[in-house]
């Protein structure tokens, strides 16, 4: 399985998502200019440029036409996917970190850092269709939780947001009123922060992963913990193939801890676990930093890893990969 090595980022990775037809890959990194790429031979289509801080996290609309990005600038915003047209930004006083479409695109929801005196928030916006409508009035605001909240995602039907973050723990919330409905328990639940949250195909359960060493897999609904995948370092960055029963988990150790390490040549491996026995089955070597971003191609054919060291790395399966047993 050789790699398209795909280089356009100056600095680390923080966030990779393909579109619904799975023919167009987005990257997000630190260097301000989100970039989008053909999701079969990894060749650049272009870059978003108008951010002015790190970008932490994207969503691409249904139809592709439509791309939202959050960044430490203290903004979302809306772009034309096919001319780089900046539609609309969103403008907060704290960082935006994590942002999520709803089904239908009618909504979004976008999540703010902790910034001086201002506590983390969960901000659910409304869209326009046309983006000449489009207003940066917040239909709910969701306080509680401490510290970042790096993911939130929409719940089945849109009825309810899931969070999760720094203080490590899960949340779902009603969309319609902002009430909490369920938290994590501290048992079953993960120790330290929550890095990364990746819905199924189905939307019917998620994965997420934490700097505690562990992927967790949880009921949407009920938020009952199904399984839990355990490696040797902190997990930045996890995905589900939505063919095959495999979870796919990256990592590696903080930035600031690389150099006190031996480190042979791409040494960091996107490594991938049998979701039901909860076993490693192979791994994917390569990037010379940590792992800070993987996605599958929604034809579960082909993923992609992001890493510290700035590169895509965009992997098509050999034909073994969809026979292996276990």
């Amino acid at each position: 399985m050789r790699p398209i090595l795909m280089k356009g980022h100056e600095r680390p990775l923080t966030f990779l998502k393909y579109n619904r037809d799975g023919d167009l890959l987005f990257s997000c990194a630190k260097d301000h200019n989100p970039t989008v790429w053909f999701a079969d031979n990894g060749e650049r289509l272009g870059t978003y440029r108008g951010h002015n801080g790190a970008v932490w996290c994207c969503d691409v609309s249904r139809d592709s036409m439509m791309l939202i990005t959050g960044s430490a600038d203290q903004t979302a915003k809306i772009w034309n996917v096919q001319t780089g047209e900046q539609l609309f930004s969103f403008n907060f006083g704290s960082p935006a970190r994590a942002v999520d479409l709803s089904v239908g695109d009618k909504l979004a929801v976008i999540t703010t850092d902790p910034f001086m005196d201002l506590p983390s928030a969960i901000h659910v916006k409304s869209i326009a269709t046309d983006p000449e409508d489009q207003t940066g009035d917040s239909v709910l605001v969701l306080k509680g939780p401490q510290g970042r909240i790096n993911r939130a995602v929409w719940g089945p039907l849109n009825k309810t947001i899931i969070s999760a973050g720094e203080d490590a723990v899960i949340r779902i919330w009603d969309s319609e009123t902002g009430k909490m409905l369920k938290e994590s328990e501290k048992e079953t639940g993960h120790k330290k922060t929550i890095t990364s949250l990746s819905k199924s195909a189905d939307g019917s359960h998620f994965l997420t992963g934490s700097l505690d060493k562990s992927a967790k897999l949880w009921d949407i609904r009920t938020l009952t913990l199904i399984k839990t995948y355990v490696t040797e370092r902190p997990v930045n960055a996890v995905t589900m193939s939505p063919l095959l029963d495999h979870v796919v988990l990256g990592g590696g150790q903080d930035a600031s801890a690389v150099t006190t390490t031996d480190h042979r040549a791409g040494k960091f491996e996107a490594k991938f676990y049998d979701k039901i026995l909860q076993e490693e089955i192979g791994g994917v070597k390569g990037h010379f930093g940590p792992i800070n971003a993987l996605a599958f191609n929604p034809d579960g054919k082909s993923f992609s890893s992001g890493g510290e060291d700035g590169y895509v790395r965009l992997h098509h399966f050999d034909p073994d990969y969809f026979n292996i047993k276990i």
